[in-house]
């Protein structure tokens, strides 16, 4: 059975991934359809019923309830690994009622975090991620939502942190939070999502077991990212969350979504 898979090209995605797109792993006699883009793409296919199986923002999944379920592996779920809100001048969170904030896409878990946390922001601007640095330097925008790379590079930029959202959700909630999701189609039988969600599993421990072998592919999808930057991105992202959400996973998951277990696999 070939499943169509969507992916980001992030270094934590195609780290976890390399083992089951290369036939490192037994798949169990499944194949898959690649496809790599920028989150907010991904999200918005997933919406469309595009893929079997694909990475998406969590803060997506309450619209896809019925469509999709989350696997238990595969997730971008930690501590201190939360976006970033950055200005270009000193900017304090009880003045954010006033400023333009630039956000990586209205369904990303970065925009929902900072509507949770800081409501009284109102002018939101949509860019791609990697252009939001862009947009607070040129004075497009007041501050902006850094995810992925950004957060480990702003301060070369001339950058400053305004708040830490993952730090803030951590210090009100107490658990760690969920970024990014793997989900499956409910089109597919349950005796498939489950046999997915193994393959993943595999694959995500052969990425741990043999962080060597997917350094090529990694590579060519972090071409403007400097090799430790990639190591520091694959280090926070890819966690024993990443393998398995387990029971705090599974509750930062219901907390930040306001759901029940019936979302996962």
């Amino acid at each position: 059975m070939k499943l169509k898979l969507n992916i980001s090209t992030c270094p934590n995605d195609t780290f976890m991934f390399d083992a089951l797109v290369h036939g490192r792993i037994d798949t169990e006699g499944l194949a898959f359809d690649l496809h790599l883009a920028d989150i907010e793409e991904l999200n918005q296919a997933a919406l469309h019923g595009e893929p079997d199986l694909t990475k998406l923002s969590y803060a997506v999944m309450p619209q896809l309830l019925g469509h999709y379920k989350i696997l238990h592996s595969g997730s971008a779920l930690g501590r201190g690994n939360g976006p970033l809100l950055v200005s270009r001048h000193r900017l304090y969170p009880d003045e954010l009622h006033d400023a333009t904030v630039a956000i990586p896409g209205e369904h990303t878990t970065a925009n929902r975090l900072l509507s949770l946390l800081y409501p009284q922001v109102q002018r939101k601007r949509v860019y791609l991620f990697s252009d939001i640095a862009e947009a607070i330097l040129s004075e497009e925008c007041d501050a902006g939502v850094l995810i992925h790379e950004g957060r480990f590079t702003y301060r070369e930029k001339g950058l400053q942190q305004v708040v830490d959202l993952g730090c803030e959700w951590e210090r009100q909630t107490g658990l760690p939070l969920p970024l990014g999701a793997i989900a499956v189609s409910t089109r597919l039988d349950l005796a498939v999502q489950q046999q997915v969600d193994r393959v993943v599993r595999r694959s995500v421990e052969y990425a741990f077991a043999h962080p060597e072998a997917s350094a090529d592919f990694v590579r060519h999808y972090a071409q403007e990212m400097s090799e430790e930057v990639t190591r520091r991105h694959i280090d926070l992202f890819v966690n024993p969350y990443s393998i398995d959400l387990g029971a705090e996973g599974k509750e930062a998951v219901c907390r930040l979504l306001t759901c029940n277990e019936e979302v996962f696999v």
